[in-house]
């Protein structure tokens, strides 16, 4: 389905309050029960979509105005700016998140939900992360994050979700009660601030893909391929130092590249020269001018540079 601006918090049943949300017990009797030993994906999964999903997830040309508002919204919510490069110096386990994506990847896939559901948990899971530290002694802790976290985003993004705990699955650890997903998933929110509409590249696709390639972008070909680079990006946390017009101007470019063979600095010209006639905020975008797009196809992670 297409992205929307206007998701109801209302639908976001946690009925916990924030007194007990911290509460949990180490023990595998509150809220959690049984391990398994193996745990995630390969990392050769990914989204797949159909013709018809593929068209229902376009999104229309957005309007200057509109564009100009995500332009401003996109770096406001996104992880905390030292949270990659921690992840990288290793004071966080990256091991630890990319099982989490991985897991998510899975669910995602069984149920089809949407790529944009896949992006938004990887946000929530980010954000939170990036401010919230995570005790070493509650190793469960990081799957019942998972799970609320793709709960969330299946709440704001999917017309139709499955009970909290017929999520879990995908050879998950641990067993979550649903009252113990919802604490988590209430402090989630909390840490979040509520602020759950995040910006994600898919939000600037259609424009980039616009305005790449002559005012073309509803080629299926082209949306389906964008989408699975934005989705093999987003896994690996090289695409945290990068905001999300960044990582779809990229997309964009590689797909277009891929399929039609088109000149990249070409359409980084044209690109610009429409830009600079365009209103002021729309010049957030100048990283065009700097940077040119390339796409590690071995290890699928976004590389952009001076």
């Amino acid at each position: 389905m297409g992205v929307r601006f206007n998701c109801a918090s209302s639908t976001l049943l946690c009925a916990e309050d924030n007194s007990s949300i911290l509460d949990f017990d180490d023990d595998a009797g509150d809220g959690h029960n049984g391990e398994n030993e193996e745990f995630g994906l390969n990392g050769k999964q990914r989204c797949d979509l159909d013709g018809d999903s593929l068209m229902g997830f376009l999104l229309q040309l957005q309007s200057e105005e509109s564009l100009s508002l995500m332009i401003k919204r996109e770096c406001e919510l996104l992880p905390r700016g030292d949270y990659s490069k921690r992840l990288m110096d290793g004071e966080m386990a990256v091991s630890v998140r990319g099982d989490a994506i991985d897991w998510i990847t899975k669910v995602i896939t069984q149920y089809s939900f949407s790529p944009l559901t896949a992006c938004l948990s990887i946000n929530y899971l980010d954000r939170f992360l990036s401010v919230y530290e995570v005790p070493k002694s509650k190793v469960w802790m990081t799957q019942l994050l998972s799970v609320a976290c793709l709960s969330l985003a299946a709440k704001m993004e999917e017309t139709e979700v499955p009970l909290i705990l017929d999520l879990q699955v995908g050879e998950a650890k641990y067993m979550f009660e649903a009252k113990t997903i919802q604490r988590m998933e209430l402090l989630v929110l909390n840490t979040l601030k509520w602020r759950m509409q995040a910006v994600t590249p898919f939000s600037f696709l259609d424009y980039f893909l616009n305005k790449f390639n002559n005012g073309d972008s509803k080629m299926m070909s082209l949306v389906s391929r964008s989408i699975e680079l934005i989705i093999n990006s987003i896994r690996g946390i090289g695409a945290l130092e990068f905001r999300p017009s960044e990582i779809a101007a990229a997309a964009a470019l590689v797909s277009l590249k891929e399929i039609q063979a088109i000149d990249i600095d070409k359409a980084l010209t044209d690109c610009i020269i429409d830009l600079d006639k365009s209103p002021r905020s729309f010049k957030s975008l100048s990283f065009l001018r700097a940077k040119k797009p390339h796409w590690g196809f071995g290890c699928c992670k976004l590389k952009l540079w001076e």
